[in-house]
């Protein structure tokens, strides 16, 4: 049985021009802008690890790479829901960073620094393709889903992709993005960049 699982909404904006290069790419493309600025926003709908629930807390994993993601050298720090216990950030820093196995475990081996943890008020909200998180005043990002021709209430889909979220991920332009933590900066309204959104659900 698994020590840990986490199942929910992800949703995230980058410093790269729509289409981001790295998820075409399997990460071995150069940013657009020549590093990679990211905030991946997790709300874990259910889930716990050890013993310890996880239910209704959020979760945002920055990143900053300074070239290809594949050459590594990425400096990762962690917001965690500031309605979370000690227990609780504990749990969600062991499975964001990794540590506890599962799907962050992949892109550990990459990390050259973890800057830190922080907690904030964390606000996450979905209404059809369009997805907003906050926190505090370290991250106010917004993204909409780049709709279809077949179905264009439903968005164009990366598939088979080895991103550690989800290996499905929806295509989305940032309607904003504005980074300000651990030393990743990035504001941007242009409408030009990129975004996903997937469900998801880990397990460890």
């Amino acid at each position: 049985m698994a020590s840990w699982q986490i199942e929910g909404q992800y949703m995230e904006t980058c410093n790269c021009t729509y289409l981001c290069p790295c998820g075409p790419s399997n990460l071995s493309a150069p940013p657009t802008e020549g590093d990679c600025k990211a905030a991946i926003a997790m709300r874990i709908d259910s889930g716990r690890k050890d013993g310890v629930s996880l239910d209704g807390l959020s979760f945002i994993v920055m990143l900053h790479s300074p070239g290809p993601m594949a050459d590594g050298d990425m400096t990762v720090g962690l917001i965690v829901d500031e309605r979370a216990t000690e227990a609780q950030v504990e749990a969600i820093s062991a499975i964001a960073t990794g540590a506890a196995g599962g799907p962050m475990a992949n892109l550990a081996p990459l990390v050259g620094r973890i800057a830190g943890v922080e907690k904030r008020p964390i606000r996450f909200e979905v209404e059809g393709m369009s997805y907003t998180v906050t926190a505090g005043e370290l991250v106010d990002q917004a993204c909409t889903g780049v709709p279809g021709g077949a179905r264009p209430d439903a968005p164009l889909y990366l598939d088979n992709s080895v991103h550690p979220v989800s290996s499905r991920l929806a295509l989305a332009k940032a309607t904003r993005t504005l980074f300000n933590a651990f030393g990743i900066t990035w504001k941007d309204s242009s409408g030009t960049r990129n975004g996903h959104f997937a469900p998801f659900a880990w397990h460890g």
